[in-house]
């Protein structure tokens, strides 16, 4: 069991550690630690997800807990749902964009609020380790469990009325790398015939025969990427495993930086809300905050991670925000990501505005980035320590917002640690491609140097 209790979720490989009975001490867990009121809960598309699901109802109900079942759903659409029928908290069963043979819960409170390690999953964590030694307390009195079979319609009409009128056709490639994409996708296209879908494995299969369902991989991008181009598509759009994520390519088949676009959507959401604060993560670009505070509004650098921005979302009075990762956040769905949002928030850029996408994207392209690049360390702390002690007096700025950043007038780098491994993170970017390469060697070889690889 060790290790599955992480900083945004729980999530582990199945059926070691994470099994249908441990899904149930963690229901039950959950469900005590809640103390009162209802809660819904969806599942994604995996083998075992029924079951999971099935098994958390249990422990949740022993523990008192009304429970509303809302069937299959996104994870995008388990956040919808808990606004939409009022839940105190939800729980999304599935493992994201991670490989068939994992599983997992997203747990949110009311308003769909995330639960992360510090906010609740460390509790429940303790519960679960306590009820596996001692053996769990007897059962309260059963909690209820309703079903909610129309749930889906409902969630489509919200969306749809996100979607701008639709004054030119276009063509759009969409992989949904057979995750939770597949199970709205359709009747989003069926709902918009002026708009023509290229299809990429929309049908369910949480074996994920195809690739990965992790679009931030470059290797897994180049299916839309071929289709794109060999359609004559307008855009291509790339689901993640349950669907809280999208990346996307111009017409050309070129992947289009995630923070990049938080720059060219924030022109939409300023015009309606002048002003206002856009959030981005630590990796993003200089071009994003610059970009933001050209159109007028006021950028907010953030944490990595969905917890620390939807948080920092509701604390700033963000209308939107996006990480370098695919998630893209809305004040308009209670500050929760989705990548079908974000596909709409694109089609109404889109008939907005003529140009291609490439066209649009060219006046963000003004630094040069390394992309996220990893290295095992022998241990985070000491070599984070030590790299923020070789730049103390280099001239730079420093800060630790998350992990280490050091700004110089011509490039800056992050490094932070993984939640999840033994792995420092490293963003950089400069000026020029060679500026950037020669500092990414000096920063790379300095993490080498102290045991990274």
């Amino acid at each position: 069991m060790a290790g599955i209790f992480k900083a945004y979720d729980i999530r582990g490989t199945v059926p070691d550690p994470l099994n249908p009975e441990l899904a149930h001490l963690i229901g039950r867990a959950l469900g005590e630690w809640l103390k009162t009121g209802t809660v819904l809960v969806t599942h994604d598309m995996r083998t075992h997800s029924p079951e999971m699901s099935d098994r958390l109802i249990q422990g949740l109900r022993e523990a008192g807990r009304d429970v509303l079942f809302v069937g299959m759903g996104a994870t995008p659409m388990n956040y919808w749902a808990n606004v939409h029928y009022g839940a105190d908290a939800s729980v999304s069963v599935t493992a994201s964009h991670n490989a068939g043979h994992y599983n997992g819960f997203k747990i949110s409170l009311s308003q769909a609020r995330p639960v992360g390690y510090d906010t609740g999953i460390g509790e429940i964590e303790k519960l679960v380790l306590q009820w596996q030694k001692d053996g769990a307390p007897a059962p309260r009195q059963m909690g209820s469990l309703t079903v909610e079979e129309n749930a889906l319609d409902a969630y489509m009409d919200a969306m749809d009325a996100h979607l701008a009128p639709i004054t030119r056709p276009l063509k759009i490639a969409v992989d949904c790398a057979n995750g939770m994409g597949g199970h709205f996708i359709h009747k989003f296209f069926e709902r918009h015939p002026e708009l023509t879908a290229v299809p990429l494995y929309w049908d369910l299969d949480g074996t994920f025969p195809n690739h990965e369902a992790d679009p931030l991989k470059a290797e897994n991008m180049e299916d839309v990427q071929a289709a794109v181009k060999k359609h004559g598509c307008d855009v291509g759009a790339a689901f993640d495993g349950d669907a809280d994520r999208c990346m996307f390519t111009d017409e050309k088949g070129a992947i289009i930086s995630s923070d990049l676009l938080i720059g060219l959507l924030a022109e939409g959401v300023l015009g309606k809300h002048p002003g206002c604060p856009i959030i981005y993560d630590i990796r993003s670009s200089r071009a994003v905050p610059e970009r933001i505070r050209e159109l007028g509004g006021e950028p907010v650098r953030g944490r990595v991670g969905h917890a620390f921005m939807k948080a920092l979302m509701r604390e700033k009075g963000g209308k939107f925000g996006g990480e370098l990762s695919g998630h893209y956040y809305f004040a308009d769905l209670a500050n929760t990501d989705s990548g079908l949002m974000a596909l709409i928030q694109v089609i109404n850029r889109m008939q907005a505005h003529a140009a291609p996408l490439s066209a649009q994207m060219t006046p963000l392209h003004r630094y040069h980035a390394t992309g996220e690049i990893n290295f095992r360390v022998p241990a985070v702390g000491p070599v984070l320590a030590e790299v923020e002690s070789r730049f103390a007096a280099s001239g730079g700025t420093l800060d630790k917002l998350d992990g280490l950043t050091v700004d110089f007038d011509d490039w800056w780098f992050n490094l932070r640690p993984s939640n999840t491994e033994p792995l420092l993170r490293l963003n950089l970017e400069a000026d020029t491609p060679q500026n950037r390469e020669q500092r990414l060697a000096e920063v790379a070889g300095m993490i080498r140097e102290l045991g990274g690889q």
